[in-house]
């Protein structure tokens, strides 16, 4: 999946995350095409920009708390 820039990638992660697209980091790792610790800095990137992102250890995948 080819990305023109960062904030693209931000964007469309969040959006996902938002519609409970995506599960496990390794798995958004795969359909990301990067590392699991680029998802997390990624994650950690959106929650620097305010947004309530949490982890589900029990269904393992990243939710937005409202």
């Amino acid at each position: 999946m080819d990305f023109i820039t960062y904030n693209d990638r931000l964007v469309y992660l969040l959006e996902r995350i938002e519609k409970g697209a995506l599960s496990s980091p390794h798995q958004m790792a795969e359909n990301f095409q990067c590392s699991e610790r680029t998802i997390r800095r990624m994650i950690s990137r959106l929650r620097e920009k305010g947004f309530e992102i949490e982890y589900c250890k029990s269904q393992k995948k990243y939710y937005l708390n409202n």
